[in-house]
């Protein structure tokens, strides 16, 4: 069967009316979930008019009034190039694989996270779009998740909670373990923050344009940009390594207890545009950061790793920070010359100086550099000295 139509739009419920005239109910079910291809609606004898009607009507009647204001200011939804994948689709990649070649924009009201592989149904979003083409779906995240929970299990959510922490977010991710996770729960009950599926969709090659937060899920809007990325291996243990920028401007990596949800080194772009910087020079409200993590930061527990790069000598003690690619880019031109110049270190020029902000840590690498082209390693000791009684006396760490 081939269906070739102007514009697609998935609606089940209006299918199921057909299919029940020839079967009966539980064979129309398995019919539907056997040939998913006619949930493809052929709309081509409808106005624009029409067409926008019914794709408003089907998502009220999932999402409300908020998602739908929320979808409209992303897309145009009388444009004859937009999917509607509705929360009962079950095969999303196979109607997209099915789609026209005009595909502008997807919206799907399904909740993600009940999909088997986020990466591969990234990708195969991503394949079915063009470039700038508008991707829309939604996630349970762990605080939706926890607030439906507390609701279903009241004075049980405490172990209900601690189950599905070990099951779902623990075993699922943990190498040995997850294969095993995947057999016996298919993925459908997995975990997933909002900075990781923020962090997932780009580095699929989406970028976030927006989201929101609505009848206890979370909504996300995102542009197509390019490509999915060709990194595969992404850290998701507890001890994990950053790439940073070095010397000369060679590509390190340095070790780091993770404190922030997996993924979330492809958004910083986003939260930096979002909140700017805080007083210590980095992201501002930084919600890629977890609820331990930000108890480890407060320790710095999570630097301590960073002792392994100093003894294999990819580090100094003293010395600007080692940055990603993003945070180097965003640096002025003369400073980011000065920076490659020199090996980064574990405690900042702006911890001895004792200044704070994002120009405060500009101006501190600023004179450092000046003083370390000048006089050479020697200013490294007077710098540690420096740093140490701020640590100890004024209590001025590096966040």
């Amino acid at each position: 069967m081939r269906v070739k139509e102007e514009f697609v739009e998935v609606v089940p419920s209006e299918l199921d009316v057909e299919i029940k005239k020839i079967f009966e109910p539980k064979k129309a079910e398995n019919f539907l979930k056997a040939f998913p291809r006619l949930a493809l609606r052929n709309l081509k004898d409808l106005s624009i008019y029409e067409k926008e009607q019914r794709l408003k009507r089907t998502i009220l009647e999932e999402g409300g009034e908020t998602i739908l204001n929320f979808i409209s200011e992303q897309t145009a939804l009388q444009d004859s190039g937009t999917i509607l994948l509705t929360s009962s689709c079950k095969n999303a990649s196979r109607v997209l694989a099915s789609a026209h070649r005009d595909v502008k924009t997807v919206i799907d009201l399904g909740v993600i996270n009940y999909k088997n592989d986020l990466n591969q149904y990234f990708e195969h979003v991503n394949a079915a779009l063009p470039d700038a083409g508008m991707f829309i779906g939604c996630i349970e995240s762990i605080k939706e998740r926890s607030t439906r929970m507390k609701g279903k299990y009241k004075f049980m959510y405490p172990f209900y909670h601690l189950y599905d922490f070990v099951v779902n977010r623990v075993l699922a991710r943990v190498s040995y373990t997850k294969p095993l996770y995947q057999f016996l729960t298919g993925g459908k009950y997995f975990v997933i923050s909002k900075a990781e599926v923020l962090g997932r969709l780009s580095h699929a090659g989406f970028e976030v344009i927006d989201h929101k937060e609505a009848n206890n899920l979370f909504y996300f809007s995102v542009m197509k940009t390019g490509l999915p990325s060709e990194e595969k291996n992404i850290p998701t243990g507890m001890l994990i390594k950053m790439k940073r920028i070095s010397k000369d401007g060679k590509i390190v990596g340095i070790y780091k207890v993770r404190t922030m949800h997996p993924y979330s080194q492809y958004i910083q772009d986003y939260v930096v545009k979002m909140n700017g910087y805080n007083k210590v020079g980095k992201p501002n409200s930084d919600f890629r950061i977890t609820k331990w993590g930000k108890v480890l930061r407060k320790l710095h527990v999570d630097e301590m790793p960073q002792l392994l790069n100093l003894f294999k000598g990819e580090l100094n003690l003293v010395g600007v920070r080692p940055l990603t690619q993003f945070g180097f880019q965003s640096l002025p031109e003369d400073l980011q010359k000065d920076r490659i110049k020199f090996k980064p270190g574990c405690i900042p020029p702006n911890v001895a100086l004792g200044l704070t902000g994002f120009d405060g840590v500009i101006k501190a690498e600023r004179i450092y550099l000046r003083s370390r082209n000048k006089y050479g390693i020697f200013v490294n000791f007077q710098y540690f000295w420096m740093a140490v009684y701020n640590m100890l006396l004024k209590r001025k760490l590096s966040a």
